[in-house]
């Protein structure tokens, strides 16, 4: 689907939130490379803070000092470069490309509890802001569309089948080199959808204005081509 010439004349905000494993990030990768957007990860800034403080040893046995890891946000510097080999955006922690390191499923385990600490979701809410003040951007994460950009023109929830996002998750440690039991991945994503949607600061929720997609059933094409009409619809509507 082409968006003619309204991908260059109406510049907009795409908020993008939903589940663990529901494939955010690849639909988001997708449409700011057919917009010619900049794409944010707002999770991997998160689980830059939690790669932090493991490294630190402030996180043992899943447990940690919420006033440790506080003290050491003055300490991080987060950027996103754009990889021209893999044509994807990369996450640099401190000049450090920590892509793959992120994803483990140590960080995983933690990510929840650190980014429910205020003054973390402070912090990184401000620069997730920053980015996005000239808009053309496309961002996801858990509270985009309902804290960091309430005013996005579009917002989209995504959403799958538990055993679908489990899969999904599973082959990509898989494709990492990291075998980890189909059971332990399911109960990590099963954890992680109840303390991001329970917990204090800014849970996961759909916003009233999100356009709900279940990608359950539906291809990477189809996900992407029915974004694209909502867009296309979109700025024709406000031209």
């Amino acid at each position: 689907m082409s968006l003619g010439n309204h991908r260059f004349m109406t510049k907009i905000t795409i908020a993008i939130d939903g589940h663990s494993s529901c494939g955010k990030s690849t639909i988001a990768k997708a449409l700011a490379s057919k917009l010619g957007y900049a794409y944010v990860d707002s999770g991997a800034m998160y689980r830059c803070v939690t790669l932090f403080a493991l490294r630190k040893g402030l996180i043992k046995d899943h447990s940690f000092q919420e006033s440790d890891i506080v003290k050491l946000l003055d300490e991080i510097n987060l950027s996103f470069h754009f990889n021209p080999t893999t044509k994807s955006s990369e996450t640099f922690l401190n000049g450090e490309n920590v892509e793959k390191e992120i994803r483990q499923m140590v960080v995983s385990e933690n990510v929840s509890k650190v980014s429910a600490i205020h003054d973390v979701r402070v912090k990184m809410i401000a620069i997730q802001r920053d980015l996005g003040k000239n808009k053309g951007i496309v961002m996801d994460g858990r509270d985009i569309g309902t804290n960091v950009f309430p005013d996005a023109e579009l917002k989209l929830f995504m959403t799958a089948d538990t055993d679908i996002r489990t899969q999904r998750r599973f082959d990509e440690l898989s494709s990492k080199g990291q075998h980890i039991a189909f059971g332990d991945v399911k109960a990590n994503l099963i954890y992680r959808d109840h303390e991001d949607a329970h917990r204090k600061e800014n849970p996961l929720t759909q916003a009233n204005d999100a356009i709900l997609l279940d990608n359950s059933d539906l291809s990477r094409e189809q996900q992407l081509e029915f974004v694209l009409k909502l867009i296309s619809d979109l700025t024709l509507s406000t031209d």
